[in-house]
């Protein structure tokens, strides 16, 4: 059985003047644990520098993933492991082979057709997995400063 428990983690306050406190239900650390390998896949297919990633920066990754999705209902941690498997068993019906086990350039093709698919919950479940791997991915530090982003919560005052 799943414990629900509150627990409370801290993030930058938007106004850059201190902390502040959100609460998550502590499931897992990282929701998609079954998962973890679609997951994957699909993050390298829309940000092909996680390829060569070492695991401090997937585990940061999964971090901000998991921080996201835990002030979420659990339904759409359920929806997007749902989404994740229904991807994986279209890979397997196109290419007969699973979504990790896809060359890039077909799991890119394959990506690209669902997010132009008629069926508007296919186009938003590829939207929201490429949003949550960008976030996990372009808010890291070490990304932030390769990238010279220089964006603050100051706003432009940060700049001066």
């Amino acid at each position: 059985m799943r414990s629900r428990s509150k627990g409370v983690v801290l993030r930058p306050d938007a106004r850059g003047e201190g902390w502040q406190s959100l609460n998550y239900r502590a499931v897992t650390p990282f929701p998609l644990q079954a998962q973890r390998e679609s997951f994957r896949a699909a993050a390298v297919a829309f940000v092909p520098e996680l390829d060569s990633a070492d695991s401090a920066t997937w585990n940061a990754l999964e971090t901000v993933v998991a921080q996201a999705l835990a002030s979420r209902p659990p339904a759409i941690v359920r929806q997007l492991a749902i989404f994740l498997r229904l991807l994986g068993l279209l890979s397997w019906l196109r290419h007969g082979r699973g979504l990790a086990r896809l060359a890039p350039t077909a799991r890119a093709a394959l990506f690209h057709r669902l997010e132009r698919a008629p069926l508007l919950l296919l186009r938003r479940g590829i939207w929201g997995l490429r949003t949550l791997t960008f976030m996990g991915y372009y808010t890291q530090p070490a990304v932030v400063a390769s990238l010279g982003y220089r964006a603050g919560p100051a706003g432009w005052e940060a700049r001066r």
